[in-house]
């Protein structure tokens, strides 16, 4: 079943909050270390009358004093998990709850401990952003023993039973914003005789999330490689071929820049270069201003809107970006770790009382985890180009403009 709720109300045209001005939190808190594999936040006491603050002052009713909440993230490395992890942190805190961070260096070993250690110091509730969400099912195990929910957050984690819910964007849409952006920038549908060339860089093969954008892109634009209207110089179509371990920029460049020595040095066109997310699309970006021959502007998709890919976007050197305001990823997760602290079984009811004024989808049929169709709450992602950066990110209040460029607030 899927059902869609979309809710303007005062209350969630409060829910921004700047993490900068959040310095008010519940309870006190101590920086341990800033170094990947250890806790690099851990709150020390909850407020008796606990609310996530927000931008406009009033507040989001979530009492969790005497909850003790583990955060486990990926890594520090790319720009999106420091936001996510600081937001979730800083929400929690906010609503009463003490409060552990952990960021795991990419290394499985070290999640695996940091989550160990969490499930140790006896959390509540474990939010976890796996970073192989094929290895945690023993650690995970030992949770549910534990009788602590777990959600899975942005990505799925595969083959345990200790997942209660599971909190995300629409990742398959991801690919299909990605896909209607090419149709509509070459007008394929109308291209007659005319011929387009497009690669594909994809994403993590340990990131159950991956696949998503790739087939969401693939399967939006595969009628247009079945009609040859679009052409694979490289042949490399599938998600094993186009994978990019880590999300690495550095493996995204090399292998586009095999790509531009084998089958572009002759003077072939490079119309299109698909990419699934912003730090892969870094990476293929360095290739091309380096390596191909040819003079044209190629399109250039993304995902996730980081810093230095809005710069190159305003610079018209990547084309868009799919952004995911991971802010309202964690209200979401807010309010879902919250109903389940307090003993609710959460479903698509949570969606109307909480009254965001953001589309998001309850959904119990698409994403199964190999032991069962995990709850899921899903949002909408939105197109960001250099023509609407400034309504989507900037006007929101998730960027703001420096010296011409955006950056991140919080």
């Amino acid at each position: 079943m899927k059902a869609k709720k979309l809710v303007s109300l005062a209350l969630a045209g409060a829910m921004a909050f700047s993490l900068g001005a959040c310095g008010s939190s519940s309870g006190s808190s101590s920086t341990a270390s800033s170094a990947e594999g250890e806790v690099v936040s851990k709150s020390d006491t909850a407020s008796t009358t606990a609310a996530a603050s927000t931008d406009s002052g009033k507040a989001i009713q979530a009492d969790l004093s005497g909850k003790k909440v583990g955060i486990s993230m990926p890594t520090k490395s790319l720009e999106r998990w420091n936001r996510d992890g600081s937001f979730l942190d800083q929400q929690f805190k906010n609503a009463g709850a003490d409060t552990e961070l952990t960021f795991s260096d990419n290394k499985i070993d070290q999640q695996v401990k940091d989550i160990e250690n969490l499930i140790a110091d006896n959390v509540d509730l474990l939010v976890v952003a796996a970073i192989d969400g094929e290895s945690l099912s023993n650690v995970l195990a030992d949770a549910k023993d534990m009788n602590i929910p777990v959600i899975a957050y942005d990505r799925l984690i595969m083959n345990t039973d200790a997942i209660s819910y599971y909190v995300s964007f629409d990742n398959y849409k991801v690919g299909e914003l990605q896909g209607q952006f090419v149709i509509d920038q070459l007008d394929l549908d109308n291209a007659g005789d005319k011929t387009y060339n497009i690669e594909f860089t994809a994403g993590d093969p340990a990131d159950n999330n991956a696949t998503f954008f790739f087939n969401g892109a693939m399967d939006t634009l595969k009628p247009y490689i079945d009609k040859g209207t679009l052409k694979v110089p490289s042949g490399q179509t599938s998600f094993s071929e186009c994978g990019t371990a880590a999300w690495d920029t550095t493996k995204a460049m090399n292998r586009m820049q095999n790509i531009l020595g084998s089958y572009y040095s002759d003077g072939t066109q490079l119309d299109v270069a698909l990419c699934s997310n912003d730090s892969t699309a870094l990476g293929v970006t360095q290739a091309i201003e380096s390596d191909y021959a040819g003079d044209n502007k190629v399109i250039i998709t993304g995902q996730d809107g980081d810093e230095a890919n809005l710069a190159n976007i305003i610079d018209g050197k990547q084309t868009m970006t799919v952004y995911k305001a991971v802010k309202n990823e964690t209200y979401v997760t807010l309010a879902l770790g919250a109903a389940i602290l307090n003993g609710e079984k959460p479903d698509e009811s949570l969606i109307a009382s909480s009254g965001w004024d953001f589309d998001c989808t309850y959904d119990t049929s698409s994403y199964n985890n190999g032991t069962a169709v995990i709850p899921s709450y899903l949002l909408t992602p939105t197109v960001v180009t250099k023509d609407n950066i400034q309504k989507e990110l900037v006007d929101t209040g998730y960027y703001k403009m420096e010296n011409g460029y955006p950056k991140a607030v919080g």
